[in-house]
């Protein structure tokens, strides 16, 4: 008979907190039911560069699962960019403007109903009070018709000029964008759906998947975003890793791992924040982490400091703080921090231990960045007053840990890794309705 997870917690050697702190198992109820119709459809939308103003990216170039479901280097190179992950290099014939401020996040378990705040700032989150039931910087028409967090937060990425729009004068989606045209005929969306719906193996299936769509309700942008969303809850589900086993009684971490976990939730303290059964508080932080790349600004602000949280809230308070991530699969989603400084997860573990040391001494050489000329990616990062200023946010207090210490934590994190959820349900497609190319790492 197996034990039971009382019986396991009393044979590890756990202190009496961490036993306590130890979450329940991921189940069922957890999760937002999804229908595999509009999982399948949504599949072939992600993996799509119909939906980039230019047509030449997905949104798998940025969040592939052979990266952990993201690309593999500190800030991407979107619009302008050639090749895959880390190999993604500039295009010659019409280099990006600048990096993708912030790092790709991974896509893991987003279908989680608890999900309900997403982006290192928190740009989109659940509001039951707004007429959409959600609050953006955008105004509310805006997030009307989408079904959920999951599905909304598409409509960023594509109206991104850096990211999917494309440069202002080189395509109409772009141009949509430029001139404010997002929602309504002939807006950005609809100049997306327009493509789309011209593909008959993909009208066919929305016209299944939707039946007010076969009944003659045009194809709209939140149809490809909700079908999109369903395609991510229903891909990486992860909860099959072995610490999945361990909270269903079914195993015990042993060694190094052991030992790690007895860290993570007890004297390292990782478990305040990187609670419950996905291993986020949901919540924001300011945890030290140093800034590369231009920063998350306006269009007209070069090298801005970027204030995280702040950004949205307007709040001083909440300067420089950013989303408690999901450790889920952590081990495969390298470069990490918001902006991917730290290439290594020990190295980032040093640092996340005791921030203010650990951006004192933070070494460039750990970030992941194609060349991109022209591009001086530490200067907010060398400018001492800000240094000091993100130093001074920091809300912990330093967790002295040893070398070994470390590499405990790094080995307790490796049992969050799902094999199978990494993979994905679907896989990547051999081709997609537009016939375009699908992106795949080259042998």
């Amino acid at each position: 008979m197996r034990r039971s997870l009382l019986m396991l917690m009393l044979c590890m050697p756990l202190g009496t907190a961490a036993a306590a702190d130890l979450p329940p198992p991921v189940t069922d109820d957890m999760f937002a039911p999804v229908d595999e119709a509009e999982a399948r459809l949504g599949w072939q939308l992600f993996w799509d560069p119909v939906l980039s103003g230019n047509r030449n990216i997905s949104c798998a170039t940025c969040h592939h699962p052979d990266f952990g479901t993201g690309d593999g280097v500190s800030l991407a190179l979107g619009e302008g960019g050639i090749g895959l992950g880390p190999d993604r290099r500039v295009d010659p014939e019409n280099p990006p403007e600048q990096r993708i401020p912030r790092n790709a996040p991974a896509l893991f378990n987003l279908g989680a109903r608890e999900f309900t705040v997403l982006f290192h700032d928190g740009r989109i989150e659940v509001d039951e009070t707004r007429p959409s039931g959600l609050r953006t910087p955008l105004e509310d028409e805006m997030t009307a018709g989408f079904a959920n967090i999951l599905s909304a937060q598409t409509m960023f990425p594509v109206l991104s000029q850096d990211e999917m729009a494309g440069h202002y004068s080189e395509n109409e989606v772009s141009l949509a964008v430029r001139m404010g045209r997002i929602t309504g005929e002939g807006g950005a969306w609809d100049r997306i759906s327009q493509r789309v719906a011209a593909i008959d193996a993909y009208r066919t299936q929305f016209e299944t998947v939707y039946p007010e769509i076969g009944a003659g309700r045009a194809i709209a942008f939140t149809d490809i975003s909700n079908a999109i969303a369903a395609f991510i809850a229903f891909e990486w589900r992860s909860d099959k890793a072995p610490f999945d086993a361990m909270l269903r009684g079914e195993a015990e971490p042993t060694g190094a791992s052991a030992k790690g976990l007895d860290l993570f939730y007890g004297e390292a303290g990782c478990a305040t924040c990187h609670a419950g059964p996905f291993l986020t508080d949901h919540g924001f932080h300011a945890m030290g982490q140093p800034q590369i790349g231009p920063g998350k600004a306006e269009r007209f602000e070069a090298h801005a400091r970027d204030i995280g949280r702040m950004r949205v809230t307007g709040d001083p308070a909440d300067a420089y703080k950013f989303r408690t991530p999901s450790l889920r699969n952590v081990a495969l989603t390298a470069p990490y921090g918001h902006a991917g400084a730290f290439g290594e997860l020990d190295a980032f573990l040093r640092h996340h231990v005791d921030p203010a040391a650990g951006l004192a001494a933070y070494d460039p050489g750990q970030a992941v960045l194609a060349t991109l000329q022209g591009a001086d990616d530490f200067a907010v990062l060398n400018d001492a007053d800000e240094r000091t200023a993100i130093a001074e946010a920091v809300e912990i207090e330093p967790v002295p840990l040893a070398d070994a210490d470390i590499a405990a934590l790094v080995a307790f994190l490796g049992t969050l890794t799902d094999q199978a959820a990494a993979k994905g349900r679907f896989g990547i497609p051999d081709a997609v309705p537009s016939g375009l190319e699908v992106e795949r790492q080259r042998d």
